[in-house]
């Protein structure tokens, strides 16, 4: 389930001093209305979180998606400093979510087990801290959910022209009422607008930004998607998010989908249900209108982007993918990796998350010059919660290094950068059982159900830095089957970490949009990247590349036996490392 999830670590940020610069404005004299101040290119805590205006509105979106014959509407909750009445205009921080108004019970598919459910408020924690510093807050259910009418659709145009429609109303473009009926505007706003949010919550901004829409200035997406095929499926196969095998897109439609009317919304999710394919897994226009990707050059507003490195729900592909072609069409653009797993950097490094958010909107919402644009786009931490500025991602000097696969994966065989080997083929052979998960096939010193190769002890340590691919050369002895690549760093003592995975369909091996028989005992060339990521190999560890079938948290399970036949000799894995193929020896 796409929501925000994460362990909760001890961690003392380290803070650059502050740079003490006059105020940009002083302080309000007394009977006038406080206006914003910044100080070292930071707004400053003037207003009182405590005295704000609050109100509910509905915004009219042009799209009917609930096929009543009425466009949908937005339920809206704004939230404004109290100066906003006495004609101070301040910028706005928009949060459009789905969840605001809980889930329901659902069932995966194929999975017997009830969703836990959580309530939660159209509020956040950054709330008080960006009231007081001159933003006003805004959020909106999702068309489908809470107060707003249409229909969720996981990813569907709908869903962005509806999250779009409160920017368009925001600049006064679109129409907005009260709960009375009367109009309502938004004249004290200046118009410039940023998004954020986590997850669900952040993928809503990145499809916002990909139309272009006028007025929205700033987006700040956290473990966000761009493109919905690789968050249920890869290369082919049916995948699930890390921790919610058997869901897909008709489940996520139906768990948010909470507003009042139960009916209205069935046939829309019911098609859904029919066009998401999980039978082949193949990628089609339902899919494909649920890419962002492919609009990034549309996008005019600045991109903040957040990630964990250790996030297997919304995994770093899509941060990266997203990242890449922002960069591709000249976006300004800044990246945020670290260590954990499904969450907001507010509680990996709260003071110094912060202070880059209070300088990003500063700039990009009030126009403060604080160079916060020109600054090392890449900010990382390390295996060691240690945290350090980069000019930009993957890692200077990281180049690909190909290491080849050499005999013995039935217990370790061997991973080097030497080159291929010549002569008749090697083939070793793996059966798919798929009740075994990663972690226990990577730790077996045998196993029929997997192939392990190590490298040697690297001398000093290695970063890994960017997307690993796999090149295999592979046969089969059913016409359909499951392959799964994973990187493992081996300590010296014989513990175990997965840096990476990933997977494919072998019927998808020429394109994921086109399903190709597979003839058992032919041989097939089977290409796929890698979960994108950056890792530090320590000195005396081992990289090894391990090739399965089925994975048990992630991939569908099919009935066990599916026998894989690897071609040594023709088969590697390409690891972007700093310092290329040389550091892996």
């Amino acid at each position: 389930m796409l929501r925000a999830r994460g362990r909760a670590r001890r961690f003392v940020p380290l803070l650059a001093a502050a740079i003490a610069l006059p105020l940009l404005a002083p302080a309000a004299a007394a009977g006038s209305p406080q206006r914003p101040v910044f100080a070292g290119g930071e707004a400053q805590p003037v207003f009182d979180p405590g005295d704000v205006v609050r109100e509910n509105l509905w915004v009219r979106a042009p799209v009917d998606s609930d096929r009543d014959g009425a466009d949908d509407e937005v339920h809206v909750r704004v939230v404004r400093p109290a100066e906003t009445e006495h004609g101070v205009r301040v910028p706005v921080v928009y949060t459009a979510s789905p969840y605001f108004s809980g889930g329901n019970d659902v069932q995966n598919h194929d999975v017997d087990v009830e969703l836990y459910v959580p309530r939660a408020e159209m509020t956040s924690r950054y709330e008080d801290y960006l009231l007081s510093r001159g933003f006003a807050v805004v959020y909106a259910e999702s068309l489908g959910t809470g107060g707003s009418t249409g229909c969720p659709t996981t990813g569907g145009e709908n869903e962005t022209i509806g999250a779009r429609s409160v920017v368009d109303w925001l600049n006064g473009r679109a129409p907005a009422r009260a709960e009375s009926g009367d109009p309502v505007q938004a004249d004290w706003t200046t118009g410039k607008t940023a998004m954020m949010g986590v997850s669900y919550n952040g993928t809503l901004p990145n499809a916002v930004a990909s139309t272009g829409v006028e007025g929205l200035e700033t987006i700040v997406p956290i473990a966000a998607i761009s493109e919905w095929y690789d968050y249920y499926r890869e290369n082919g196969a049916v995948v699930a998010p890390g921790g919610y095998q058997g869901e897909d897109a008709d489940v996520l439609a139906e768990y948010v989908y909470t507003r009042d009317d139960r009916e209205i919304c069935r046939p829309v999710i019911d098609e859904l249900a029919r066009r998401q394919d999980r039978v082949t897994g193949d990628d089609s226009d339902f899919w494909q209108h649920r890419s962002y990707l492919d609009d990034a050059g549309n996008v005019q507003a600045s991109v903040l982007a957040v990630h964990g490195l250790s996030d297997w729900n919304v995994t770093p592909s899509q941060t990266v993918r997203w990242y890449e072609a922002l960069a591709d069409h000249g976006v300004e653009r800044k990246i945020w990796l670290h260590q954990f797993a499904h969450t907001d950097p507010y509680g990996v490094r709260k003071e110094a998350w912060l202070r880059t958010l209070n300088r990003w909107f500063s700039h990009y919402l009030y126009g403060i010059d604080n160079g916060v644009d020109a600054e090392p786009r890449a900010t990382i931490q390390r295996e060691d919660e240690s945290w350090h500025d980069e000019a930009d991602w993957p890692a200077a000097g990281a180049e690909d290094a190909r290491l080849h696969l050499r005999p013995g994966g039935d217990g370790v065989g061997g991973l080097s950068p030497d080159g291929a080997q010549h002569g008749r083929p090697v083939t070793e052979s793996l059966t798919d059982d798929a009740s075994k998960k990663v972690e226990q096939l990577v730790d077996a010193k045998t196993s029929p159900h997997r192939l392990r190769y190590a490298t040697e002890a690297v001398p000093n340590a290695v970063r890994l830095s960017g997307t690993p691919s796999v090149d295999l050369r592979v046969s089969f002895d059913r016409p359909a089957a499951n392959v799964t690549g994973v990187l493992v760093d081996r300590a010296p003592d014989g513990s175990s970490h997965v840096i990476t995975r990933g997977w494919a369909d072998p019927q998808n091996r020429h394109d994921r949009a086109s399903t190709r028989p597979v003839r058992p005992g032919q041989s097939y060339r089977l290409s796929f990247d890698l979960q994108p990521q950056d890792y530090v190999l320590d000195e005396g560890h081992r990289l090894e590349f391990a090739v399965l079938s089925s994975d048990h948290d992630f991939t569908l399970r099919p009935r066990p036996g599916t026998g894989i036949t690897v071609d040594v000799k023709h088969s590697s894995v390409t690891v972007p490392t700093v310092g290329g193929a040389g550091a892996v020896q």
